[in-house]
């Protein structure tokens, strides 16, 4: 489904923009997902809407065939990258699984806000980004992607969120289609 239209009280969620993530080797250029991501949160900013900025900072416990990191980060890693210009007004999340709503005040921070859709960007597509999308669907929040301010570790897990899961969650959309929308809706 083509993106359509922005609810009145819409936050932006940027996942996982960080030093040690954006430094990691990705599908699309990460300089260009930060740069699509500070105008979204820009633009969030100047229309009241609400912004949240989430890091990672340990996963979760258990075993899995793949390494991964539980929290053992060098440091800066977890530091948000200055270009997203995180202002006092954002609300942080750490998180230390893949999605940003375990174990966080997210969901309960998004109620406060009366927030009934989210637009998601941010690193990885079919890792953070999904998760967070799949809890807030489940949720009952419309879910908007900004399909050019994301990317992943790998071409094909992002090209299946793209195409297989992301239709299912919501609606998917240029940062300049959300931009326009946020502009319209707001004129």
């Amino acid at each position: 489904m083509a993106l359509t239209t922005l609810d009145a009280k819409t936050a932006l969620i940027v996942i996982d923009l960080q030093r040690g993530i954006v430094a990691l080797p990705t599908a699309h250029p990460t300089g260009e997902v930060v740069e699509r991501a500070a105008a979204l949160a820009q633009a969030f900013r100047r229309h009241g809407l609400p912004v949240v900025l989430v890091n990672v900072a340990g996963g979760a416990p258990g075993r899995a065939e793949q390494a991964r990191n539980t929290g053992d980060f060098p440091a800066g890693f977890t530091d948000l990258v200055p270009e997203l210009n995180a202002q006092p007004s954002d609300h942080r999340v750490t998180k230390r699984t893949w999605g940003a709503f375990t174990n966080t005040d997210l969901e309960a921070y998004l109620r406060e806000q009366v927030v009934t859709q989210v637009v998601l960007v941010g690193v990885a597509t079919s890792i953070g980004v999904e998760s967070t999308a799949r809890y807030a669907h489940e949720l009952g929040l419309n879910v908007t992607f900004a399909v050019d301010a994301m990317t992943d570790l790998h071409a094909d897990a992002h090209a299946n969120s793209l195409t297989r899961i992301f239709p299912r969650l919501g609606e998917t959309g240029t940062t300049q289609e959300v931009l326009a929308l946020l502009e319209h809706s707001r004129a």
